[in-house]
């Protein structure tokens, strides 16, 4: 419609109109004169908004829904995080019980020994060299490490420090095939050199050929000059096999290493060497031996046996076996004798 002089009266008379109207249905309460043009307009425009009504209620309830989702979305994000922060909290709380059992272990190592060493963790596996058994620890010069100290845990001989930075060094671990240390074997102190092997047994050329060595015996370091680049009494190893002496001037022995090597975190740097050496001192107790329980059996002289027949007679204990096949001892037919 065109904004005309026409327009703005007749919109003005509508405007009019529409309050006289509602004045006057307000006044009427429900006796109001214009009811029944309000029933008349509900039953024309009724269906119209229930159809209205029924196409926007779906509509509705789906904008209802993904907000509804939104918040479910937040709060399962928020109890997920909560979950993995718990998790986290649970697993620091068993790495930090590892690690104090690992430190405790290596200080207790320490102790026995009296090696000053310096506490350090490994920070990487391998480096830039090849492909050496080597693992990279967060101590270095700053700290006063030197390249050749001896490296240790709670179990035993871990390597020695090849390469210092600033901050961190780098371990040639004891299994790598260009690694070699003198050992010394428990109680016999027989000598030798352990050879790494990588994932298998050190290998271990005892000096004395005819060394008496069998399955179970134990070694440790023997030590260098001036504890460089081993210090002495450090547990190796078990001896797991022995070649048989084949009149050779050495004797070759496979020894498995008290360190796991792939699983390794908490170490030491020997720092300081001990004033004597430790010699066996450091080698854990030995398992007790557990007793082989031994079975008794007692004869009782004169017992009888059935005879082909099945039937049981009294027969001459002499002439007879006991029961299981067992034959009488001779005190026992000197007894039966006797009371014949």
């Amino acid at each position: 419609m065109r904004d005309t002089r026409e327009s703005r009266l007749l919109l003005v008379l509508l405007v009019a109109i529409a309050f006289a109207l509602i004045t006057v249905d307000i006044r009427g309460g429900e006796d109001s004169p214009v009811d029944g043009a309000r029933q008349a307009a509900a039953g024309v425009f009724g269906p119209v908004e229930d159809g209205v009504s029924a196409a926007v209620n779906p509509v509705g309830n789906a904008v209802s829904a993904i907000r509804d989702s939104g918040e479910r979305h937040d709060r399962l994000a928020r109890l997920e995080q909560e979950n993995a922060a718990l998790k986290a909290k649970l697993g620091s709380d068993d790495r930090s019980r590892s690690r104090l059992k690992q430190l405790d272990k290596m200080l207790k190592v320490a102790g026995e020994g009296q090696y000053g060493i310096k506490g350090a963790q490994v920070i990487a596996i391998g480096a830039a060299q090849g492909f050496s058994w080597t693992i990279t620890i967060d101590v270095g010069a700053d700290d006063g490490i030197k390249r050749d100290m001896t490296v240790l845990n709670g179990d035993g001989l871990v390597g020695r420090v090849t390469t210092v930075g600033s901050n961190t060094a780098t371990v040639l671990l004891a299994n790598d095939p260009d690694f070699t240390v003198g050992t010394r074997m428990e109680s016999s102190d027989e000598l030798g050199f352990a050879s790494g092997q990588g994932d298998r047994p050190l290998r271990v050329e005892l000096l004395n050929g005819k060394a008496e060595v069998k399955k179970g015996d134990r070694l440790v370091t023997f030590g260098s000059q001036a504890d460089k680049p081993f210090v002495p009494g450090v547990p190796v190893g078990v001896v797991s096999r022995v070649d048989p002496s084949g009149g050779g001037l050495t004797r070759t022995l496979y020894v498995t290493p008290y360190v796991g090597f792939s699983k390794l975190d908490i170490v030491g740097v020997v720092v300081q060497a001990p004033t004597k050496d430790p010699r066996d001192t450091v080698l854990p107790a030995k398992p007790k031996a557990k007793p082989t329980p031994t079975v008794t059996v007692t004869v009782t002289p004169g017992a009888e046996v059935p005879d082909d027949g099945g039937q049981q007679q009294q027969g001459d204990a002499r002439d007879q076996p006991l029961a299981g096949g067992l034959q009488p001892r001779a005190d026992d037919l000197y007894q039966y004798e006797q009371e014949q």
